[in-house]
């Protein structure tokens, strides 16, 4: 059984992702990053980076005692592992795949983020870091349609690498992003929207779902947080 710490972004629909594409059993734990719960000590024992998705593993491999996981990069590489599934077993197909999953948290995922943040969230506008972010998501979008040419799948079969980064894709309208200019990625992003799988880890976010505005209150939670943050 897997505890998954849990809220309806890119990042947490990764993990719902392999876990209903393996039926693994799980039980989602909302924590609403908007009113702070993030911050809560259940929570930091977990996450020490204050950030969600992680998990609980109450029957690891070894048969041990319980192991918390966090970050959605380790936790996809550790769910995978254990299991021997997503993730190839030759030594150069594993390789790629952590190539490209490696290439989604340093890239991909930050670079979009602060897409979002400086066209969505930042109080001012900023022309040029509206620019500057907008233009490197679609360098990095760009960067994965030709990797997708003649394949199906980032690494030729489905893996953690087209989880990772599948997620970040979903909000391309708000990033700037027109699928119709990479058509290898377009066609991946389909695939990937027709598994069963996908429409089910999707259907679990709706019961967190909350304006996609957060108010004042919020905002001084979700990005007004410094080393003071931070508690020894």
């Amino acid at each position: 059984m897997i505890d998954l710490y849990y809220w309806p972004t890119p990042n947490g629909h990764k993990i719902t992702l392999w876990l209903e594409e393996t039926g693994t059993p799980y039980t989602l734990h909302g924590v609403n990053i908007g009113k702070g719960e993030q911050f809560e000590p259940d929570f930091l024992r977990i996450a020490p980076n204050n950030r969600m998705p992680a998990i609980v593993d109450h029957e690891p491999a070894d048969g041990g005692e319980a192991i918390s996981v966090f970050e959605s990069g380790a936790i996809l590489l550790y769910l995978a592992e254990k299991t021997g599934q997503f993730i190839p077993k030759d030594l150069r197909g594993r390789t790629q795949c952590l190539e490209w999953l490696f290439w989604q948290m340093g890239g991909l995922g930050p670079m979009a983020g602060q897409n979002h943040h400086f066209h969505v969230y930042a109080p001012e506008q900023i022309p040029y870091a509206k620019d500057r972010y907008r233009n490197e998501t679609a360098r990095l979008y760009a960067v994965l349609n030709r990797q997708l040419a003649g394949r199906d799948f980032i690494c030729g079969a489905y893996s953690i690498a087209d989880m990772a980064s599948y997620p970040w894709i979903v909000p391309h309208e708000r990033q700037g992003q027109n699928l119709d200019d990479f058509p290898n990625l377009k066609a991946w992003f389909q695939r990937i929207w027709d598994r069963p799988a996908t429409y089910r880890a999707y259907q679990r976010a709706k019961a967190f779902q909350t304006s996609t505005q957060p108010d004042e209150a919020a905002r001084k939670i979700l990005f007004g947080q410094n080393a003071g943050t931070v508690k020894a």
